[in-house]
């Protein structure tokens, strides 16, 4: 019995790399490919932020009496660090592209964070 449990999962394992190198050769091979690829990662980039925006509005939705009890001071801080990262996380591949971007990248996130970790934090010391 685990022989066989055992031949079906390489079976399915052979059977998903012969895909993965299909579809690989589709894009070496066929004119066009390459571009066709790119539409399919951006496409599936897109879908992933959607994902995302949703995940976000959900827990937005699930915590608004929280959010609202911070105050406005609080409240507005905790926005523009979450804006603030991610701004910085949209923009990595440029300033990662010089050593002081690097350095104001880690500045940048690491404000962030503390500025989260510090509402949040202060808000659960009531």
């Amino acid at each position: 019995m685990l022989g066989r449990v055992r031949f079906v999962l390489m079976v399915k394992v052979a059977r998903n790399i012969a895909i993965v190198l299909a579809l690989a050769a589709v894009v070496v091979y066929a004119p066009g490919g390459g571009t066709g690829s790119v539409v399919v990662i951006q496409a599936v980039s897109i879908a992933f932020l959607a994902v995302i925006a949703w995940f976000a509005s959900v827990m937005y939705r699930q915590h608004r009496v929280t959010l609202y009890s911070l105050g406005d001071t609080r409240r507005t801080w905790l926005y523009v660090a979450v804006g603030v990262a991610i701004l910085t996380l949209s923009a990595t591949s440029r300033l990662f592209a010089s050593g002081a971007g690097v350095l104001v990248w880690f500045v940048l996130i690491g404000a962030a964070a503390y500025t989260v970790i510090a509402i949040v934090w202060a808000a659960r010391s009531y």
